[in-house]
């Protein structure tokens, strides 16, 4: 997956690409992060062929004050 320019393209912008052994883990990691800054919605994670766990991308913005 490509992080577009649009992405980061202003300071407190962040791509996080968490990687964790089930999804149980990884979504958990994300709630935690939504309940301190604006996050994208996730609805699943990825496999990857060959590797160990799961993957799930979101975009944050830092902007605001936790």
């Amino acid at each position: 997956m490509d992080i577009l320019e649009v992405h980061v393209s202003e300071p407190g912008l962040v791509v996080v690409d968490i990687a964790a052994a089930d999804d149980q883990t990884a979504f958990a990691f994300h709630s935690a992060l939504a309940s301190m800054w604006a996050t994208t919605a996730v609805e699943r994670t990825r496999r990857d062929p060959g590797q160990p766990g799961v993957r799930l991308r979101c975009y944050l913005d830092m902007r605001q004050q936790p």
